[in-house]
């Protein structure tokens, strides 16, 4: 009888031992396959000429952490925030980096059954608009504005939070001599005199300034989120076919551009030289200056030290829309959740900046 017993308990012994084995097999050629699988092709697009704005993004290349996560990123630059918004709405492009303000005006005029393009992640927690203006044109605070002569670049967001910040502070915008001007000639036009204060953003046109030869104590920075615009800024946005079905691979998107962050705030003087090596002409000590402009006004928040990066606080952003309201009729006002979606987002823990 034992030898029964002993036989029948060996054949069960070698029975779980093959399964185990053909799942061992199995798991293995899971693997391997896993392993062999192409990473996932990604098109991103800027809505501008790279600068400093973009060096998270450039750091998440060069540091490995797109490869990481199994994407393979290719970055373009679109003509502006339009522009990228469209690509990515008709899946030419599968990210892009616009402005969140812009694509909330987008959307309002978008097709009836388009895609419905949302953003996923903000990296701008502040917007950088702002007055620039010389001190020497009588412009130190922004209630010195009545009575000058403001010139607009076209295509500029800035202007179009100006009403509710006029608004806020009582200015009467009917009192400012506004021109519309090309961009390329708006610090041109400031430094020679033939303008009194520009709008734009801070970290651009002030520091262009500097560079053609005004003096900083000269230059008044004039910025609308110290004078109550509450506006967030840049945000990747995605497109929705993919979000659908690759949600991993958005998931996987925002940790490398989370990942990103970190490595500009360890090394902004390496990312800079990233940045300044990809631009026609660049200077490192320039793009170097505006990110850690950006790093200070726009990424680094007390909001986003408190709650994390790339999150939104939801009576904040009801507000900023009210605020775009003042310069933009909605055909019908969005709500929060039509235009960012915080399911790709990480827990906290993965979205406080070390």
């Amino acid at each position: 009888m034992r030898t029964i017993w002993t036989n029948a308990l060996r054949s069960v012994l070698t029975a779980l031992l093959g399964l185990s084995g053909i799942a061992g097999a199995g798991l293995s050629q899971v693997r391997a396959a896993d392993e062999a699988r192409p990473p996932l092709a990604i098109q991103f697009s800027l809505d501008r000429p790279i600068d400093a704005a973009a060096a998270p993004f450039v750091m998440a290349a060069t540091g490995g952490l797109f490869t990481a996560e199994s994407l393979a990123v290719t970055i373009h630059v679109a003509s502006g925030s339009p522009d990228a918004i469209a690509r990515v709405a008709a899946g030419t492009s599968d990210f892009a980096l616009v402005d969140i303000n812009a694509l909330m005006r987008y959307r309002d005029q978008d097709k009836q059954g388009a895609p419905r393009v949302k953003a996923v992640f903000v990296l701008f927690n502040t917007a950088p608009y702002a007055i620039v203006a010389r001190k020497s044109r009588g412009v130190t605070t922004l209630s010195d504005i009545e009575g000058k002569h403001l010139g607009v670049a076209e295509g500029d967001m800035s202007i179009r939070l100006w009403p509710a910040v006029a608004k806020l502070n009582g200015i009467k915008t009917g009192h400012v001599k506004q021109s519309s001007i090309s961009a390329a000639v708006r610090e041109p036009m400031l430094s020679a005199g033939q303008i009194d204060a520009v709008t734009g953003f801070s970290y651009l046109s002030a520091i262009n300034l500097r560079d053609r030869g005004i003096p900083a104590d000269d230059l008044a920075v004039l910025k609308f989120a110290d004078y109550g615009c509450e506006a967030y800024g840049f945000a990747v946005i995605v497109n929705p076919t993919l979000a659908t079905a690759k949600p991993e691979a958005v998931k996987g998107f925002v940790r490398a551009v989370i990942g990103g962050v970190n490595l500009v705030i360890k090394d902004p003087a390496g990312a800079a030289t990233e940045i300044a090596g990809r631009m026609d002409g660049g200077s490192r000590e320039q793009e170097l200056e505006r990110l850690r402009t950006i790093l200070r006004d726009n990424i680094l928040t007390g909001e986003v030290k408190r709650n994390g990066i790339g999150a939104i606080d939801p009576a904040r952003f009801e507000r900023s829309i009210d605020q775009v309201a003042e310069d933009f009729k909605f055909q019908k006002r969005p709500q929060v959740s039509d235009i960012f979606d915080d399911q790709f987002l990480p827990p906290l823990n993965g979205r406080l900046i070390n």
